[in-house]
């Protein structure tokens, strides 16, 4: 019933968008993109995956797990595929955990090692629009650029704070405030050394680059005039309104975003669209691997 619902939700987005373009140039834009530069967009989102994957390789060392990268690389892949192109209950994140309990893990703590990958995943993201919003101030309209500055300024602020609730003892006394304080005591634990924290963010801005420069390159390939520091801010907010889970694998929401916030620098929206579009299928492209990587891994249990 969840997925029908998420179904409906996307075919109604498509439906408006479709109404307020031009059909027939959206086919031909899709039809005649340079193919180059979508194989080097295809590139470039296989190097945010495998990065993302050491990312989670690299705190996961810091816990109980003993496995090597490529293990963090084929277990990411399928996490992936399971997102993009399998209409499951099961998502990304439930099958990482699940990879890390049939090596005999505790459940627990592969929930928290994919949980803290998520989360740096996530300041990492907000890091790299607030420092885009910063240094290119007045590519957008003064209210737009303020607004995500506050949002990312308040949200990292919200993860600095995450460090010292622990301090607070009071919370302690209410069982689901309680389970921030345990968090924040382990939060601290793992990262003793914040240089360490630092380090996995930075590969966070990376991976997230690696996705920009994929959204780029296929704006290149259908000769849409964006600047690249256009996209450094008007990506990030439409990768977070994605994580919000109402439609299928992101599809409709990201759309309605990408059309949404390029109009406010007069982009064409029908290349807008198509752009999305191309982005949603090279990500599905791109989780291909993980198909072969989750039929391997049935075939050895």
């Amino acid at each position: 019933m969840k997925n029908i619902l998420k179904l409906l939700i996307t075919i109604a987005i498509f439906y408006y968008l479709f109404q307020q373009v031009d059909f027939n140039t959206l086919f031909q834009l899709l039809l005649t993109s340079h193919p180059g530069w979508i194989i080097f967009a295809l590139l470039m989102q296989l190097a945010s995956t495998v990065l993302a994957a050491f990312r989670w390789f690299e705190i996961s060392r810091l816990l109980v797990f003993k496995e090597n990268l490529f293990f963090y690389i084929q277990s990411y892949f399928k996490g992936s595929f399971f997102n993009q192109v399998l209409p499951s209950s099961i998502g990304g994140d439930a099958v990482r955990i699940l990879d890390l309990t049939q090596k005999n893990y505790d459940k627990k703590e592969a929930f928290y090692g994919v949980f803290v990958d998520r989360i740096v995943g996530l300041v990492g993201l907000l890091t790299l629009n607030l420092i885009a919003s910063i240094v290119f101030f007045g590519t957008f309209d003064e209210d737009f650029s303020l607004l995500i500055i506050g949002i990312s300024s308040l949200s990292i602020l919200g993860f600095i704070s995450l460090f010292h609730l622990h301090r607070l003892r009071f919370l302690k006394k209410y069982s689901f405030l309680n389970l921030f304080v345990r968090l924040a005591n382990r939060l601290n634990r793992l990262y003793a050394s914040r240089e360490l924290l630092l380090q996995h963010i930075f590969i966070s801005v990376v991976v997230h680059l690696f996705s920009v420069l994929t959204m780029y390159s296929i704006t290149l390939a259908l000769g849409l005039e964006l600047s690249f520091q256009t996209l450094l801010i008007a990506v990030p907010p439409v990768f977070l309104l994605t994580i919000v889970p109402i439609s299928l694998a992101g599809w409709g929401i990201r759309e309605g975003a990408m059309v949404g916030i390029f109009m406010l620098v007069g982009a064409d929206q029908t290349k807008v669209l198509a752009m999305s579009i191309i982005y949603g299928l090279l990500l599905i492209v791109s989780a291909l691997p993980g198909s072969y990587f989750w039929i391997k891994s049935k075939q050895v249990t």
